[in-house]
């Protein structure tokens, strides 16, 4: 069983964006509450409220004078509410991502359907009281569709993520190269296949809006707040972050599928974001850059067609280490470009060589692991390495040993 997800552009009425706003209104007053009764029966107890617990507490805020309004939402766009929010409380108590925080009826809305949604003559169907929407299906919906979240941008632009479940396997594939990349900021990617080394520049979106932001924030900052004027003037100022944002996304998918397309395995380093933005002269150019999009993009679409991702330890030393004799030297400052080993006189680029180090070292893993890879354009260190750490779960596929042989899938 395979999962898909699309996203669709909508186009509601004036009356179906009245409905919607209500319906976002509803699930965010009830995320909030969720959350606050939590934190306190958490501070009483010191043990957490679960999923049914929550939802038991529904009917009798339903019922409440001053919260009977919750009853016109659509049941279980309150129900799946909770549900994420469940799934938030143990994704925190686990380690994987931050607390809970409360929602704001600024910034980006969005509801899911878990059931009941279809395609209708092109359009989609929600369930409740808001009908057929107007939608731009711009690829075919396969599958059965599974969950429906809606969203509204800050620029006011409405959107539908349909994720379908597809009959099928997981995908075989048989060949193709192994790419290694070392990311940067001046260059966003040093890619290497072991025969030739590629620099990406680095397109720097913010950047080339951040006078044309700069001005507008000004403009909306003389706005009153809490006045008419503001709230418009608001989603012009969203604009200009949405063009940045589409952007960088249309770069970050066409490069990722550029190299997923005729690669087998792409090996990056394992970059700790969070840590690297605490340095406030280089977090903007960080933030702005991508660089967990853009893995995640990778590790996604890999994995769609059978592919491997590969994160090798960030402390594995890729910039200091020379890629023909495999001579380490000491600590090098950020703005020596280029170096020649003192051990074989081979001269090197510094981003270049980190690219070539991180394919052998990911190549040394997958080969420890047990997977059958093509190692051909680059050799492969036998000795030296860091412990296997993928961030991703491997395929299970194999790649052949060969190139042009038939793969096997496990």
């Amino acid at each position: 069983m395979l999962h898909k997800a699309v996203q669709v552009r909508l186009y509601p009425s004036q009356e179906q964006q009245i409905l919607l706003a209500q319906t976002f209104g509803s699930a965010r007053w009830w995320w909030n509450y969720a959350l606050n009764k939590s934190i306190e029966v958490y501070k009483e107890t010191g043990k957490g409220i679960g999923r049914a617990a929550l939802n038991a507490l529904l009917p009798e805020i339903k019922k409440a004078e001053e919260t009977k309004w919750l009853g016109y939402c659509y049941s279980q766009i309150l129900q799946a509410t909770t549900l994420n929010l469940t799934t938030a409380y143990k994704n925190f108590f686990e380690k994987r991502a931050g607390f809970p925080k409360f929602k704001s009826k600024h910034g980006k809305q969005s509801i899911q359907y878990p059931q009941n949604v279809k395609i209708v003559d092109g359009d989609v169907k929600l369930p409740g009281n808001i009908g057929i929407v107007k939608a731009k299906i711009h690829r075919p919906i396969e599958g059965k569709i599974k969950t429906v979240t809606v969203s509204k941008t800050p620029a006011g632009k409405y959107f539908a993520s349909i994720l379908t479940s597809v009959e099928g396997e997981n995908p075989c594939f048989s060949s193709g190269k192994i790419y290694g990349i070392d990311l940067g900021l001046k260059h966003f990617a040093i890619v290497t296949d072991g025969e030739k080394v590629s620099k990406y520049d680095n397109p720097k979106h913010l950047a080339l809006h951040e006078k044309n932001l700069k001005r507008k924030q000004k403009k909306l900052a003389r706005k009153q707040k809490g006045s008419n004027s503001r709230y418009k003037y608001r989603k012009v100022v969203a604009k200009v972050y949405e063009r940045v944002s589409n952007s960088r996304q249309d770069f970050l998918h066409k490069l990722s599928y550029k190299l997923v397309s005729d690669s087998q395995a792409v090996i990056v380093e394992n970059l700790h974001v969070l840590g690297m933005v605490t340095n406030h002269k280089l977090a903007k150019a960080i933030s702005d850059v991508g660089w967990g999009t853009f893995i995640n993009l990778l590790a996604y679409k890999l994995e769609r067609k059978g592919g491997k991702l590969v994160e090798i330890d960030r402390w594995f030393p890729s910039s200091k280490l020379c890629s023909n004799c495999f001579h380490q030297v000491s600590e090098r400052q950020e703005h020596v470009r280029e170096w020649t080993c003192s051990h074989c006189n081979t001269h090197h680029d510094r981003d270049g060589n980190a690219a070539i180090n991180i394919r052998a070292e990911g190549i040394r893993m997958l080969q420890a692991e047990g997977s059958a890879v093509s190692a051909v354009g680059g050799e492969v260190r036998p000795k030296l390495g860091r412990k296997s750490k993928l961030r991703h779960s491997p395929v299970i596929t194999e790649a052949n040993t060969v190139p042009g042989t038939p793969g096997q899938c496990g």
